[in-house]
């Protein structure tokens, strides 16, 4: 692992989002992407990259993967598609367990993926139960006493990002793409930056940047 920047683990690397996520991780200045993936076949993707990865599965112990790791990216996740069981042993219970190896790791700061609305869990018709899954996903965060930020998209698309958007506590319901979302969940691993926040974001007219100083 890289001893001059941050180590960051991404937690759902062989996701859509999280291949995101590692991509713009390696352009930084800043970060060395530790990528987490689940089956050893995973690795390779990310070896030609010469990208550092760690086996980890959210359903087991954890404690190993955060070994050498200074802050965490939770982008994992069942998209709440694949049943209820699945969707509390991931998104809840896996986020969980990785909130507290990170606790007892001394990680400098947590950020989690989460989604619009699961601060109210009741409104999201076929997704409630993925929603309350999330909501005490994030409940945990806070309560850990680990440095965290909390963000929720909107309903994610994949096109091109615009690297604008509209955030705050509450937004209304819309789209943004998986490509600002991941951008913004770097830019968040800056200790200045969404400090213990929590916000909504949908894509807008304001500079990803320029929109997060408000947190």
């Amino acid at each position: 692992m890289n001893t001059s920047k941050e180590n960051i683990l991404v937690a759902g690397a062989n996701g859509t989002t999280g291949k995101k996520i590692v991509e713009y991780l390696r352009e930084s200045q800043y970060y060395n992407p530790v990528a987490m993936v689940r089956k050893e076949e995973q690795k390779e993707q990310f070896k030609i990259l010469d990208v550092d990865t760690v086996l980890g599965d959210l359903e087991k112990d954890l404690s190993h993967v955060v070994e050498g790791i200074d802050k965490v990216i939770f982008a994992a996740g069942s998209g709440g598609s694949t049943g209820p069981e699945k969707t509390t042993a991931v998104d809840q219970e896996g986020a969980k367990s990785l909130i507290d190896v990170s606790k007892k790791a001394g990680i400098k700061k947590f950020i989690m993926l989460s989604s619009i609305n699961a601060d109210k869990p009741e409104t999201g018709g076929e997704l409630e139960h993925y929603l309350e899954a999330k909501q005490n996903a994030d409940n945990h965060l806070k309560k850990s006493g680990l440095l965290y930020s909390i963000v929720r998209p909107g309903t994610l698309k994949d096109e091109e990002g615009t690297r604008k958007i509209t955030a705050a506590e509450k937004v209304d319901m819309g789209k943004i793409t998986r490509d600002d979302v991941a951008y913004t969940l770097v830019h968040v691993l800056n200790d200045d930056i969404a400090q213990n926040a929590v916000f909504e974001m949908i894509e807008g007219d304001e500079r990803i940047e320029d929109a997060l100083k408000a947190f």
